[in-house]
Parts: C-alpha cells; structure tokens; sequence
C-alpha cells in the first residue's frame, strides 16, 4: 500500500470528485455525455500510456502533438484523396509516427543529446512544416471512413475498447515482461543496467519508436471522429499527457511509476472540465485547477525522491 500511495491518493481524490458528482450534478452520468467524453480521451491515453514508457526511462518528448497532428493528416489524405483502405492509412499513420520516434530517439540515445532539445526542436520543425504545406486547410475523409465505418455508437466503443486493451497489454508487458524491466533498469541507474548487461541506448531508442507509433495509432483514432481532419489537432497534447503521466504517480526522474495511476490521473484531469459545466462554474477554473493538482504532484514527487536520497 505504501509503495503505490501516490496512485491510491489519485484513485481516492477521483473516487470523491465522482461522489460528489453523482450527488450535486447527478446530470454528468448521462450516457451520452460519459460516451463523447471517453470517446475523446481515448487518443489521449494511448499517447500518455507511451510518455509513461519514455518518462520511466528518464527521458521525455514533447513533440508528440506535432507527430500527432501530420499522422492524422497523412491518414485522412491517404484514405481520401489516395483512397487507400482505411485499414491500410492507420498502417502507414503507425509506421510514420515510429519513424518520427526514430528519428528522436536516434539522436537522443545515438547521440547522447538531451531529450527536451531534441523533442522540442522536432515539435517546432514539424508542426511549422505541417503548417506551411498544409495551409490551414482541412482534409475530408471518404464515406465510410468516419468511426471505421462503423455507426458512431460502435466506433465510439471501438475506440474505447482499443484504448483500454493497448493500456491493459502494456501494463501486463511493463511489469511481466523482461523489456518492460528494463525500461525500469535504465531509468533508475543506466549505467548499473549496463553494467547488468543491459543495453540502454537501444532501451531508450526503442521507447522513442514505441511512443510515435501509439501516436500514430492515436491520431487515427482521433482523425475518424469527425468527417474532417483539421492540420492542428494535437495542439497542446504533449502536455495532457505529461501531466496524465506526472499526476498519476509516475516519478519525473524516472524508474518508478505504472500505468494504472496514469490511467486514473488522465480520469481526473479529463473529468474536470465537464464537472465544472454541470456545477455551473466558471470554465476558467480548469486550468487553474489542473495546474495545481499537477504541482501538487511533483511537490510529492521532489519530497518522495529527496527523502530517499536521505
């Protein structure tokens, strides 16, 4: 219980927030609302579930926004002005966001350079090349393509379903699985897990690969919500996952954390917003609220990590 406080104190705090909810703004359970809203989470998990990877092994990437926003652009010009079959477009959105982690996680393990230089330059080209060749315009998808062709209640749960599977299979991989641990190894003490025979920089590589191709996937599932795609999607997602991942327990200076306290983080941050429409306070307050409870984490976070020090 003590080792994993910080996800029960985030279970518990969502835990209240829903109480309270259920009590005062009982209107937030409608079932439609509820769908929309983990509709449009979904991408936002699996994104978070590959930064939980990334942050672990002690590094970071903040260009997943921009990787996110040309994978969706790339997918919708593939399915509608190539017409590829949609199943083929989220292929080719998957393998062009593992390239863009490639490319990241090259110069960051091949290379040795910091991670917060190399993503940031990346966020930046990328998003301005998208900007520049794109132009602002929206790209339509075919008929058929939008919720995979399914009704929107299916393709809603379909996407759902998708996240929570990827989330399920990369839990049970990072604490079962022997390249899970050593992601762990690497992100507690790199050079032990050398010595160890480990091989960090492919660990750390391989993570960067693993994070663009859930992007990829993640884009996909977003771009098939609405009959268009829009060049600036993923404005800002870099850091709804970095907050999903800092606030559900997963330790900034890496080696330490799990996806099911990400997973209940991304639950808290994401229900703020709607409860705060059903309790008619001022949308303002998000951010406000968000920004504290992500400081509170990493307040525990520093005092966790000095009280081990000592």
């Amino acid at each position: 219980m003590k080792r994993y406080f910080r996800e029960w104190s985030v279970a518990g705090a969502l835990g209240v927030m829903l109480v309270a909810l259920a009590v005062f703004a009982p209107h937030f359970y409608d079932p439609q609302p509820l769908l929309s809203l983990a509709t449009h989470e979904a991408p936002t998990l699996i994104v978070a579930c590959g930064m939980t990877l990334v942050i672990i092994c002690r590094q970071i990437d903040i260009s997943v926004g921009s990787q996110f926003a040309i994978c969706g652009v790339v997918a919708g010009t593939l399915a509608g002005n190539q017409h590829w079959p949609m199943a083929l477009a989220v292929l080719a959105a998957i393998a062009l966001g593992a390239l863009m982690g490639a490319f990241n996680g090259l110069l960051v393990a091949g290379l040795g350079l910091p991670s917060i230089v190399v993503t940031l330059a990346t966020m930046v080209t990328l998003r301005q090349g998208l900007d520049l060749f794109q132009q602002g315009l929206l790209v339509n998808l075919p008929d058929g393509a939008q919720w995979f062709g399914l009704s929107q209640t299916s393709g809603q749960w379909a996407i759902i379903v998708v996240g929570l599977l990827i989330m399920l299979a990369l839990a049970l991989a990072m604490k079962h699985l022997a390249a899970g641990r050593f992601v762990y190894a690497v992100g507690t003490d790199a050079e032990a897990a050398r010595l160890a025979g480990l091989r960090p920089r492919l660990v750390t590589f391989l993570t960067f690969v693993l994070i663009g191709a859930l992007t990829g996937l993640a884009a996909t599932m977003n771009a098939v919500q609405s009959p268009q795609v829009a060049p600036n999607a993923g404005t800002g997602l870099e850091l709804e996952a970095i907050a999903a991942v800092v606030v559900g327990g997963v330790s900034i200076s890496g080696g330490r954390g799990n996806l099911w306290g990400v997973f209940a983080g991304l639950l808290l941050l994401s229900c703020i917003s709607p409860a705060l429409t059903q309790l008619h306070i001022a949308a303002y307050w998000e951010k406000a609220i968000q920004g504290a409870i992500i400081l509170l984490a990493v307040v525990a976070d520093g005092l966790r990590n000095r009280k081990t020090r000592h």
